[in-house]
C-alpha cells in the first residue's frame, strides 16, 4: 500500500514519514526542495508544490492513500487529481479551530475537509489543537537571548500538543480503519497557563526563565514586528477567550495511540537545541 506524504518535511510531515517507514508501509515523500529533504532512507522522494496541482501527477499515480497538508486554494484539484490516480484514502492535517465560529484558520482548514468528504473517498481528519512548536516564534528569540519572557494574558490556558503525537494519529488514520470517517481533536495531555510554559522551558532547560505580564496592547506591538496584523489579532483573541473558557484535555487520545501523549516538558527536551 503505497502512500504519498505532502508537506513531508514539514513539523508534523516528518513524523508522519518516520511513522510510516517504522510500519514498513512504502512512502513517497512530496516536498519543494528534495536536495534538502532529509528524509529516512528508502523514502521515494518527489518534487512538487500544493499550490501547483499537477506537480503531484507522478507522485500520485498508482498510489493507495495520501496525507494532505491543508492549502485550500487547490485542494479540490489535488483531490480530484489524487482520485484520479487511484488514491481510496485520504488523511487531513486539519485544526480543531473548526468548530470555532468566526475563525479564519476554521474556515481555512473546513475548505481543504470539505473538498476531501465531497470526493467520496475515506478520509480522517485530525484536527490539531495548538503546536506547542508555536511556542519558538512566539518566544523563541528571547529565551535564547535569557529573557524575560514579556507576554499578556499569563493566566491564559493552552492545551499545547506535540506535533508527534497529532502525526501518530495521522499514521494510524492511513493504516488502519479505526478512523474511517472520524475527526478527532488532538490536544496535549495537560491544562497550562502561559507563565506555566515559561516555567516549564526554564525547569528543562536548566536556566531560570521569568514571566512578565504586560498589557494586551504592549503584547500586540510587539508582535506586529513579526506577524502580519490579522495572525496577532486572531492570536490575542484567542487568549483572552481562553481565560473565561480554558480548552480542554481531549480524553481518549492515550488509548488511539497505544501511550500516554507527549507533555509539554517533553517537548521542551526534544526541542532543546531550538532554544540554545
Amino acid at each position: 500500500m503505497t502512500i504519498v506524504v505532502t508537506g513531508a518535511t514539514g513539523q508534523v510531515g516528518r513524523h508522519v514519514v518516520r511513522g510510516l517507514v517504522k510500519a514498513g508501509a512504502p512512502v513517497r515523500a512530496v516536498t519543494r526542495r528534495p536536495d534538502r529533504a532529509g528524509l529516512p532512507a528508502g523514502v521515494e522522494v518527489y518534487e512538487g508544490d500544493l499550490e501547483t496541482p499537477d506537480s503531484l501527477r507522478t507522485a500520485l499515480t498508482g498510489a493507495e492513500s495520501l496525507y494532505l497538508f491543508p492549502v485550500p486554494e487547490t485542494a479540490g484539484e489535488v483531490v480530484d487529481l489524487a482520485k484520479r490516480s487511484g488514491v481510496r484514502r485520504i488523511v487531513v492535517l486539519s485544526s480543531s479551530s473548526v468548530v470555532e465560529e468566526g475563525s479564519h484558520s476554521g474556515e481555512h482548514h473546513l475548505a481543504v475537509e470539505r473538498a476531501v468528504r465531497d470526493s467520496g473517498l475515506e478520509w480522517t481528519f485530525v484536527r490539531g489543537d495548538e503546536f506547542a512548536v508555536n511556542v519558538l516564534w512566539k518566544w523563541g528569540e528571547t529565551i535564547r537571548a535569557g529573557g524575560p519572557v514579556r507576554a499578556p494574558y499569563g493566566d491564559a490556558v493552552r492545551v499545547l500538543v506535540h506535533e508527534a503525537d497529532v502525526a501518530a494519529v495521522a499514521v494510524t488514520g492511513l493504516l488502519t480503519d479505526r478512523l474511517l470517517g472520524a475527526a478527532p481533536v488532538v490536544t496535549g495531555p495537560e491544562q497550562l497557563t502561559q507563565a506555566e510554559q515559561v516555567r516549564i522551558i526554564g525547569e528543562v532547560l536548566g536556566r531560570e526563565l521569568r514571566f512578565e505580564e504586560v498589557t494586551p496592547q504592549e503584547g500586540r506591538a510587539v508582535m506586529l514586528r513579526g506577524m502580519p496584523e490579522p495572525v496577532v489579532d486572531m492570536v490575542l483573541g484567542i487568549l483572552a477567550d481562553a481565560l473565561v473558557r480554558p480548552p480542554r484535555v481531549t480524553p481518549g487520545l492515550e488509548e488511539l495511540l497505544g501511550r500516554p501523549a507527549r507533555t509539554f516538558a517533553e517537548w521542551v527536551a526534544d526541542h532543546a537545541a531550538d532554544f540554545s
